[in-house]
């Protein structure tokens, strides 16, 4: 019955206030204090930490603990009826997490992101799991009616998109490449970069000669959270309903005090709109939105809400009908029986709260931009900005740098964080 601080988002509010503060040691510190504790939560924990160790520049430990994660969300899919009849009885916190949907999806990207910065072993082979996992997610959508609310899921283009810069620079991997920057057209066709992919690849020419290709790669903004929300319209409802059934029935059921408490996926209000890069001193281009993280969580989110409703619903029923058949078996007609009986029913329900745990270190949305530049040592320079490209007056945030080497004919990756107008952590480079 603690409010506050007894859910998953009051644990984990000075978490994401130090990593935000860029105070990486001390989110890292954090976190592996929550993880301890082996809670429920633990695989969430873990998903935070992955991008700490990320941001710090451990992706060999963020490869590590993503991998882990993937596992057993995978596992997890599995149904597992006793957890069932322990959530009717308590709440979904009592549930092993399984993760949400675009989380399941998300870790694949991630991984791909910290093999590539690892060593690149397996970067192309995750890439193609997050359309396979994604498909796999739809193709189970459907519920017991028929219909398929998962249909209007949003594809990723971001492990398309990677797969395809991987497999470019090799001339027997072109029609790899160009398969999967269609996926990207059918997924993301709005990605400004767009025509001039398809029309490289295609033509199969990677870079000039004597040149090789850079791509930034940006995680930006402060991505999605889950916070509780009461549902009063449906609190309202049942107390209606059970008021009815306790006058014209033998006994009666405990009110509808306590509010029916939902999750919701919210969305930061975020200034940083993209990141200017400079090459040797020379403003070059802006990164574009390969992939939006917040807007797909909350859409997603909001197409299974009513399933999430529903169960809150049938937890508060199953409640109810438990202190009336309490009433019923063990024969109580005392009046002040009943009564005490109710106010069990009633602090029962309202030790209830909202299963608030989630990814909440995601990026607010993936950037890139591809740079053809000759081979050898280049400055790069990264700066956030507040507006959209073309648009008027706009506030720069602190820019960083980092030397990069570009070889001929051959990609290099470089990967920041920047959730606000100040950056977090390292610049991390392929193979450098």
């Amino acid at each position: 019955m603690l409010p506050g601080c007894a859910t998953h988002a009051g644990r984990v509010v000075s978490i994401r206030d130090s990593y935000y503060a860029g105070q990486i040691d001390n989110a890292l510190a954090k976190v592996d204090r929550e993880i301890a504790r082996g809670k429920t939560d633990v695989d969430a924990l873990k998903l935070d930490r992955a991008i700490i160790e990320l941001a710090s520049g451990r992706p060999d430990d963020a490869e590590r603990t993503l991998r882990e994660v993937r596992d057993r969300f995978d596992y997890l899919e599995q149904k597992d009826a006793s957890e069932a009849v322990i959530s009717a009885l308590t709440d979904d916190n009592k549930l092993a997490y399984a993760g949400e949907d675009y989380e399941k999806v998300l870790v694949r990207c991630f991984l791909s992101l910290s093999s590539l910065m690892h060593n690149g072993q397996d970067a192309g082979a995750y890439a193609l799991q997050v359309g396979q996992k994604q498909q796999q997610i739809i193709d189970a959508g459907k519920d017991e009616s028929g219909e398929n609310p998962k249909l209007a899921y949003k594809r990723v283009a971001f492990g398309a998109y990677l797969h395809a810069s991987l497999r470019e620079p090799f001339p027997t991997r072109y029609d790899e490449a160009a398969s999967s920057i269609r996926k990207v057209a059918n997924w993301e066709p709005e990605f400004p970069f767009l025509e001039e992919d398809i029309e490289r690849i295609t033509g199969g020419v990677h870079s000039k000669p004597g040149s090789g290709v850079l791509y930034v790669i940006a995680l930006v903004g402060r991505g999605p959270y889950k916070e509780e929300r009461f549902e009063q319209p449906t609190s309202n409802a049942l107390l209606i309903a059970d008021r009815i059934l306790s006058a014209t029935s033998k006994h009666s059921l405990p009110p509808t005090i306590a509010p029916i408490r939902v999750p919701i996926v919210v969305r930061n209000r975020n200034a940083v709109k993209g990141i200017d890069v400079s090459v040797d001193g020379e403003h070059r281009d802006r990164t574009e939105t390969i992939t939006d993280i917040g807007r797909m969580a909350v859409d997603q989110y909001a197409a299974m809400l009513p399933k999430v409703m529903a169960r809150a619903v049938v937890r508060r029923v199953v409640k109810k009908g438990a202190i009336y058949a309490t009433k019923e078996f063990g024969n109580v007609d005392d009046p002040l029986a009943s009564l005490a009986l109710d106010a069990v029913g009633v602090a029962w329900e309202a030790t209830e709260t909202a299963d608030t745990r989630c990814w909440g270190l995601l990026p607010d949305h993936i950037d890139v931009l591809r740079l053809e530049l000759p081979a050898g040592e280049h400055s790069i320079e990264l700066e956030p900005v507040t507006s959209a490209r073309g648009s008027g007056t706009r506030v720069r945030g602190k820019s960083i740098g980092r030397s990069v080497t570009i070889q001929d004919g051959q990609n290099t990756f470089l990967l920041a964080t920047v959730p606000d107008l100040e950056p977090v952590g390292e610049i991390l480079v392929s193979g450098q």
